[in-house]
């Protein structure tokens, strides 16, 4: 864009943004981006530069049982809510851990099934895949 095309309304808003710091300029981006509901990334980045910001914040989460824990009974009965497996699947799945729970998940659904998995007794890791 050249500056002979630049409003002056538009001047202004450029002057205040190279005031801002580089937190500030990231905070505006997001609010940007979540206001009219697009990415910059998609725009300003180029095509090698996606692939590491995704690997910084995975958007899908896999759960997995790392052991059964004290308590297996209650992770059994968890697992077989869950999953909807018979008692010997359930068990056989708790006891040959670690183990897979579901894949694919967002955050919070990952953070609730790790929860409910911890609260019977288990030892869970949820990666970002």
């Amino acid at each position: 864009m050249s500056d002979a095309a630049v409003s002056p309304k538009l001047a202004q808003l450029i002057e205040t943004v190279k005031q801002l710091t580089v937190l500030e300029l990231a905070d505006l981006v997001h609010a940007l981006e979540k206001e009219f509901g697009v990415s910059a990334a998609a725009v300003a980045a180029p095509a090698g530069a996606a692939a590491p910001a995704a690997a910084e914040a995975p958007t899908s989460f896999k759960v997995t049982l790392t052991a059964g824990g004290a308590n297996k009974i209650a992770v059994i009965k968890v697992v077989r809510e869950l999953l909807g497996l018979g008692l010997a699947d359930a068990k056989g799945f708790v006891e040959g851990a670690p183990k897979v729970v579901k894949e694919g998940l967002e955050k919070a659904p990952a953070e609730e099934l790790a929860k409910k998995l911890k609260d019977a007794g288990a030892e869970v890791k949820i990666e970002g895949t």
